[in-house]
């Protein structure tokens, strides 16, 4: 998620703890506008069987904002990618 830079930021100064922190945009743009992109056609499609849609779903029924809701959906869309490709390349044969 830092590399997409869709993580959260770092808000500290002192004892002074805010109640939300913007986003960190320190990683890719370009990554950040497709991942946005696919979550907009998430909410478009609404496919009732999908985890991010689901997930973003709740956020939105809850009344968040929606950078917050869009981000959350995200977040959740590459920690499944993530785990998916990493059972993925854990079941491949060893190369050598």
């Amino acid at each position: 998620t830092a590399f997409a830079g869709v993580d959260p930021g770092v808000n500290e100064s002192g004892s002074y703890a805010p109640k939300s922190v913007p986003t960190s945009k320190r990683g890719s743009s370009n990554l950040r506008k497709t991942l946005f992109q696919a979550m907009d056609v998430l909410i478009k499609t609404m496919p009732q069987d999908d985890p991010v849609y689901q997930f973003m779903d709740r956020k939105r029924t809850q009344g968040k904002p929606y950078y917050v809701y869009m981000t959350a959906g995200a977040n959740k869309f590459l920690r499944i990618y993530y785990g998916r490709v990493k059972e993925y390349l854990s079941v491949l044969p060893d190369p050598s």
